[in-house]
C-alpha cells in the first residue's frame, strides 16, 4: 500500500522525550541539503527500529502552511535506526550547533510520525529473516552458549563469540550461531591495514568517538576455527561459515592459517558455504584462498570511486584496483562475489557514483550487491573526506532500479546467501518480486 500523507516532523525535549511538530512535514537529507520525501518512500518502522536524539542538533521540515523548508523551534533533531534487511532512502535531515559532538557510529535515517506511528523512508531490501529481532529466544541463546562452551572449553573463538559477541553485543551472527542455524561467525584478525575513518572496532582517542565494539585480541589456530566450524557446517540450516567481521581487522592478513582451516573444513564436509567479508587488499592471498575451497567473497567499499574510496579506508599499501582485482579473481574460480556498499543518500546515488558503480559492475562481473546502511556521522563524513558538492542526487530508490534494467541478473540484499541460494534459487529474494 502506498502511503498518502507526509508524517510529520520529530523533536526530543531535554529529557529525550519525542514529540511531533504538526506545523512541519518531515523531510529527509540528501548530500548536503534538504528535500521532501516522496509519499511512496514511506513506511512504517520496521521492528527492531529505534530512535535517537541527536545533541546540539535542531531539526529541519517542510513547513505545513507556505511549503518552505524551516528549521524547528522546539527541542533537538531526532532520527532513526532501522533494522537489518531495510536500506534508509533519506538521512535525518538537521542543522548542527558548533558544540554538537561527533555523533556515535549508528546509520540516521530520517523519521517522522503519523496516526500514532512512526514512518521512515526505506526500503526492504532482503527477505531473509535471519536477524529479525523476533527470530531470537534469549534462553535458546544461553542454552547453546553453555552446550558449546562445555564441548570447546579450550576454545578462544567459541568463547569470544559468547562473551563479547553474543552476550555483551548481542551480535545477530553470534546469537544465531548459538541456535545453531544460518551463518556462522569466524572473526581471525586483530590487525589491519586500513585505517577506516568510521572504523567499528578501532579508533584512535582524539577522534571523539567511540567504537561500538572491541577488537579481537589474539591469532587463532587453523585448529579452532576447524573445531567449531565442521560441525556447523555439517548440521545448521542453509550453513555459511563467514570469515571478517565486525570485532576484528583484515582477516586476509591471516590467509595462511584460514587457507589451512578451509582445507581442513572440506577434509571433513562438502557441505555449506565458505565466505569472507574483506577489504579484498590482496587478490593474491584471495586467489590462495580460492585454491584452498573459498566459495564466496563480500568486499567492502563506501564507493565504487576510487578516490571517494580512498579518502575513507586510507589504506596501507594497496590500492582501490587491488579490491576490483579480488572481485575478479573470486569469479574466474566461479565464486560468489558481492559488495557490502554503504549506502549514503546523496554520495550513493550521485551521477559520478552511478557511472563508477556501473563500471564496476560490468568489469568484475559482479553478482550481489549488499545495500548496507552506512553507520556514521553524516557531516563528519563529508567534511573528513572532503566533499563540498556531490552533485545533485538520483535518488537512492531510482539508482537501485536503473542498475537492475541495465543488470537483470545483479542480486540485491542485505546478507551473505547460502549456497542453496547461491545455486540458483533467488525466488524468495524480496528484491526480485
Amino acid at each position: 500500500m502506498i502511503f498518502k500523507h507526509t508524517p510529520y516532523l520529530l523533536y526530543a525535549d531535554e529529557n529525550g522525550q519525542v514529540f511531533e511538530d504538526t506545523s512541519l512535514y518531515a523531510v529527509g537529507r540528501s548530500g548536503w541539503y534538504a528535500f521532501p520525501v516522496p509519499d511512496e518512500d514511506w513506511i512504517e518502522l520496521p521492528d527492531g527500529g529505534s530512535l535517537y536524539t541527536l545533541p546540539d542538533r535542531i531539526g529541519i521540515g517542510l513547513d505545513v502552511k507556505t511549503g518552505e523548508i524551516r528549521h524547528c523551534d522546539k527541542g533537538s533533531a531526532v532520527a532513526a535506526f532501522i533494522p537489518p534487511a531495510h536500506t534508509g532512502l533519506y538521512l535525518a535531515a538537521f542543522d548542527k550547533q558548533p558544540t554538537a559532538p561527533v555523533l556515535p557510529l549508528f546509520c540516521y535515517t530520517a523519521v517522522g510520525w503519523y496516526n500514532d506511528k512512526f514512518y521512515v523512508p526505506a526500503v526492504r531490501i532482503e527477505a531473509d529473516i535471519r536477524q529479525e529481532c523476533s527470530g531470537f529466544d534469549a534462553a535458546q541463546v544461553q542454552a547453546g552458549i553453555e552446550t558449546l562452551r562445555q564441548a570447546y572449553p579450550h576454545n578462544r573463538l567459541v568463547e569470544h563469540l559468547a562473551s563479547n559477541c553474543a552476550l555483551s553485543y548481542h551480535c545477530p551472527a553470534a546469537r544465531n550461531y548459538f541456535m545453531g542455524r544460518w551463518e556462522c561467525p569466524v572473526p581471525v584478525s586483530p590487525a589491519c591495514n586500513a585505517n577506516c575513518i568510521g572504523c567499528i572496532s578501532l579508533q584512535p582517542e582524539d577522534e571523539g568517538i567511540v567504537s561500538t565494539q572491541d577488537r579481537l585480541d589474539f591469532k587463532p589456530t587453523p585448529q579452532e576455527i576447524v573445531e567449531y566450524t565442521v560441525p556447523h557446517l555439517a548440521s545448521a540450516p542453509y550453513p555459511i561459515i563467514s570469515f571478517g567481521q565486525g570485532c576484528e581487522g583484515e582477516p586476509l592478513l591471516m590467509w595462511e592459517t584460514l587457507s589451512e582451516a578451509i582445507r581442513e573444513i572440506r577434509k571433513f564436509t562438502n557441505r555449506g558455504s565458505i565466505n569472507i567479508n574483506t577489504n579484498g587488499s590482496r587478490p593474491e592471498w584471495v586467489e590462495a584462498l580460492c585454491q584452498a575451497g573459498l566459495n564466496s567473497i563480500r568486499v567492502s567499499t563506501n564507493s565504487a570511486q576510487a578516490s571517494i574510496y580512498m579518502a575513507y579506508y586510507r589504506p596501507n599499501n594497496y590500492e582501490f584496483e587491488d579490491i576490483v582485482e579480488s572481485l575478479r579473481v573470486v569469479n574466474r574460480y566461479g565464486g560468489w562475489t558481492s559488495i557490502n556498499y554503504f549506502v549514503f543518500p546523496g554520495m550513493t546515488d550521485s551521477e559520478a557514483e552511478y557511472e563508477a558503480l556501473r563500471r564496476l559492475i560490468r568489469d568484475t562481473g559482479l553478482n550481489m550487491i549488499q545495500w548496507r546502511n552506512f553507520n556514521i556521522d553524516p557531516d563528519w563524513y563529508l567534511t573528513r573526506i572532503n566533499v563540498t558538492d556531490p552533485g545533485d542526487p538520483i535518488g537512492v530508490r531510482q539508482l537501485m532500479a536503473l542498475l537492475r534494467e541495465e543488470f537483470p541478473q545483479l542480486r540485491y540484499g542485505y546478507y551473505n546467501p547460502p549456497m542453496e541460494r547461491i545455486r540458483g534459487d533467488f525466488a524468495a529474494d524480496f528484491a526480485q518480486r
